[in-house]
C-alpha cells in the first residue's frame, strides 16, 4: 500500500455506458489496491431505486468493490442519483455508508467530506425537492412501491431534471459561496472535498476558525472531483499533495 487515498463521484454507472463501467474496472483493479483507501463521494449510478433491484449490472460493480475491500477501505457518501443506497448493498458492495457531511483526519488535515449538491442553495426547487428525498417517511413510502413503478417514477424525474437544467442558469447549478464559507466554518476545516457539480478545481475561500484570532482570516480549499462521462476522473491525495487525475476511456 501507498501512503495515499484516492476519491472518486459522478460516475452515473448504467448498463448502456460500457465504456465508464469497463474504466472503473480497471481502476478497481490495477490502481485502487495501491490506496490507503478509496472514497466514493456519490452519484456512483445514474439512478438506483432500491437495494432489491439487484440484477447482472449491479452485481458486477458490487462484485468489483467487494474484491477491492478486501484489501482496501471502501467508504460511501450518498449523492443525488442514489441516496436511497443502504446498508444491504452496501455489505454487498464491501462499502462502509458515511454520513452526507463527513470530516476525516486526512494524513493530519481535517478533511470535510460530501457529494456536494447540498452547497447548490440557489436552485430552490431541487433544495425542495432534497429535503423532501431524504426524509424517512418518503424513502419509505417510495421503497414500498412495486420495482416496475419505481423504475418509471425515477425515468420521470430524470426527464424533469433534464427539463430543468436546460431552463437554470449555470450559476444557479453551481454552488453558493456563502453556502461554501458557512460549511466551511459550521465544521471548522480548511479543506473540503465533493463533487456534483462536474466542474474539476481547486478553489481558495477566505473564511474564519474559532481557533484564530478574531477578524483573522485563513484559506480554505475546495477541491471539486470530476464525473466520468468522457473520461475516468480521480483525486489522489497524500501528505503533502493533491491531484486531479484523468483515466482515459481508450486505453481500456
Amino acid at each position: 500500500m501507498g501512503a495515499f487515498t484516492y476519491f472518486i463521484s459522478d460516475l452515473h454507472l448504467s448498463a448502456e455506458r460500457e465504456d465508464i463501467t469497463n474504466c472503473l474496472m480497471t481502476f478497481l483493479r490495477e490502481d485502487a489496491p495501491k490506496a490507503d483507501a478509496l472514497y466514493v463521494l456519490g452519484d456512483l449510478f445514474e439512478v438506483w431505486i432500491g437495494d432489491d433491484d439487484i440484477n447482472p449490472f449491479t452485481q458486477k460493480i458490487a462484485l468489483a468493490f467487494k474484491q477491492l475491500s478486501l484489501t482496501t477501505p471502501v467508504y460511501f457518501i450518498h449523492g443525488n442519483r442514489d441516496f436511497v443506497l443502504k446498508e444491504k448493498y452496501a455489505a454487498l458492495a464491501g462499502m462502509t455508508l458515511l454520513p452526507e457531511q463527513t470530516v476525516v483526519s486526512l494524513y493530519n488535515t481535517p478533511t470535510l467530506l460530501l457529494h456536494g449538491d447540498e452547497l447548490c442553495t440557489r436552485d430552490v426547487e431541487y433544495m425542495r425537492f432534497r429535503k423532501k428525498s431524504r426524509s424517512w417517511w418518503w424513502q419509505t413510502l417510495m421503497l414500498s412501491l412495486p420495482l416496475s413503478w419505481r423504475r418509471k417514477v425515477a425515468g420521470k424525474g430524470r426527464d424533469v431534471s433534464a427539463q430543468n437544467k436546460q431552463q437554470l442558469t449555470m450559476d444557479i447549478m453551481d454552488i453558493t459561496p456563502q453556502e461554501v464559507v458557512a460549511t466551511f466554518e459550521r465544521h471548522q476545516v480548511s479543506r473540503m472535498i465533493h463533487g456534483h457539480t462536474h466542474r474539476p478545481d481547486i478553489h481558495i475561500h477566505p473564511i474564519h476558525l474559532q481557533d484564530t484570532p478574531p477578524k483573522t482570516h485563513i484559506n480554505a480549499t475546495r477541491i471539486v472531483l470530476g464525473d466520468w462521462y468522457s473520461q475516468g476522473s480521480v483525486l489522489k491525495v497524500d501528505a503533502q499533495r493533491f491531484e486531479l487525475q484523468q483515466r482515459s476511456f481508450e486505453t481500456v
